[in-house]
């Protein structure tokens, strides 16, 4: 049902013909802005899904709906999700530890030998680091006349070679394609085309000599088609490792590439598909800036690597120092620039296991399912992967999402999620969309993108004054043509909710 709030809006929204794909079909009421951008847009009404619900407390209409029910892939707005179980499961206070030590004497605020960086469980972010370092040099430690030694260490930061990339295509203003010599580097593409016989071709290249590749994707009723790989149960003893390839292919579809897959760690592949991107800020370079920063003198240099020294600091008893990293700053750095690594890390934070990955993430994923079960979701509404939105296995409908977001807002914890989210036209990856529209300033919201996935997912708060939770989601083989639209609709919610 379509609710809107005032006189003048409902007047103005009359129900609205949008040309599809396959002709002309009649969609719910919606606003001739927001209808035209959709005509615009090219793409069939059928590839967007919309959700927007103000969170006042009884308010359980729609202001306007969309193939809300439909099953769609949600990118990187999964990153919601894994904030908000893990605002939930480990609570906003929630610090993760990461140590550092001395190998030798440290006096009169000279250290020397080495400054080991030994690496916590999720990760350091470069606020949280240049604090720290200036809290190492309040406790005495000025000069280092070896090496800042780097063990394990992760930087979470949107400048790191593996994460910009991905920074940079969330922000692009037009939703452009991702370059597949960045943002898909090392991962393998997937490629439907028609075929004679009951299955369409299916190929993956680079091609791995070590996976089979299980085609479900049957000719005819439809172009879509995903991949994503199986999990130790599916396999029922079969070769471990199986990418699953499923969908409908009609003949006129031609050929498309579906799927960027990211191969596991023990996938032996051909070569890859392109040159690895040039490291805009590497590691040691930031390091040794941010300690720069904060005061401190270095002889040596940094270096990543190097011993594991987890009992060495016990063994010698010398100068140590320890940073408990907050929740709340990691999620912050995970939803301003879409961080693909604090995702995962926090997703895997939610296991009680400890040692091997495979085995925390299964745990991790259990626990986020009957997470979601308290947040009043069926199963199958929101299926969450390893937390960051790559994996196309992560996938919901805008109704679910939005009943995530409308919980949330009534939570303990909301101002924390909120503060977490890009500002359209201000900062993180919507600094570049909306900046001169109503929305401007007034939509917080986690961008989501994939090579035919464009989503938005968060908050807007209307020029009423009322506040809305907004899941807008458009998946297509040129979902990039449809951002446009989407803004159009965040804009709309801004000026007319």
């Amino acid at each position: 049902m379509t609710t809107f709030r005032s006189t003048r809006a409902a007047a103005a929204f009359a129900v609205v013909l949008l040309l599809s794909a396959g002709g002309v079909s009649a969609a719910p009421a919606m606003p001739p802005g927001v209808a035209a951008a959709l005509r615009s847009s090219g793409l069939p009404i059928s590839s967007f899904g919309i959700d927007i619900r103000s969170v006042d407390v009884g308010a359980s209409d729609d202001l306007y709906a969309l193939n809300a029910e439909q099953d769609f892939l949600l990118a990187s707005t999964t990153k919601l999700v894994t904030s908000l179980a893990a605002l939930d499961l480990l609570g906003p206070d929630h610090r993760w530890r990461t140590g550092a030590f001395a190998t030798g004497p440290v006096a009169n605020g000279r250290l020397t030998g080495d400054l080991v960086i030994s690496g916590g469980a999720v990760g350091l972010t470069s606020a949280e680091l240049l604090r720290w370092f200036r809290q190492m040099r309040a406790q005495g430690l000025g000069e280092v006349t070896g090496n800042i030694v780097l063990d394990q260490v992760a930087l979470l930061h949107e400048r790191d070679p593996a994460q910009a990339p991905t920074t940079a295509v969330e922000s692009q203003p037009n939703g452009g394609v991702p370059d597949p010599k960045t943002y898909n580097v090392g991962k393998l593409l997937v490629s439907v085309k028609p075929a004679v016989g009951e299955r369409a071709t299916v190929i993956v290249k680079p091609r791995p000599a070590n996976v089979v590749v299980v085609n479900d994707v049957f000719m005819g009723g439809g172009c879509g088609a995903w991949a994503r790989w199986r999990s130790a149960e599916e396999t029922r003893g079969g070769a471990p490792l199986q990418l699953w390839v499923r969908g409908r292919w009609d003949k006129t579809c031609g050929a498309e590439d579906i799927a960027y897959v990211r191969p596991p760690e023990d996938v032996r592949l051909a070569p890859e598909l392109g040159a690895a991107p040039a490291a805009p800020v590497a590691a040691p370079r930031l390091v040794a800036d941010l300690w720069a920063e904060a005061g401190g003198k270095l002889r040596g240099r940094v270096v990543e690597g190097g011993e594991s020294a987890a009992g060495k600091r016990v063994a010698t008893g010398r100068w140590s120092s320890e940073v408990a990293t907050p929740l709340v700053e990691v999620m912050r750095e995970m939803n301003k620039t879409s961080n693909n690594l604090a995702a995962r890390s926090v997703l895997l934070s939610l296991s009680s296991e400890k040692g091997a990955r495979g085995g925390m993430l299964s745990t991790a994923q259990a626990r986020m399912k009957t997470w979601l079960r308290t947040q009043g979701l069926a199963d199958g509404d929101i299926r969450v992967d390893e937390g960051s939105g790559q994996s196309r296995a992560e996938r919901g409908k805008p109704r679910a999402m939005v009943q995530l977001l409308v919980n949330a807002w009534r939570g303990a914890a909301s101002q924390a999620f909120v503060d977490s989210l890009p500002i359209a036209g201000v900062d993180g990856t919507l600094r570049n969309r909306m900046r001169s529209g109503p929305a401007s300033g007034q939509a917080f919201l986690k961008t989501g993108t994939l090579s035919d996935t464009r989503a938005l997912a968060g908050y807007v708060r209307a020029k009423s004054g009322r506040v809305y939770a907004v899941a807008a989601i458009v998946t297509h083989p040129n979902a990039a043509k449809g951002t446009p639209a989407l803004d159009a609709l965040i804009e709309w919610v801004a000026r007319e909710g």
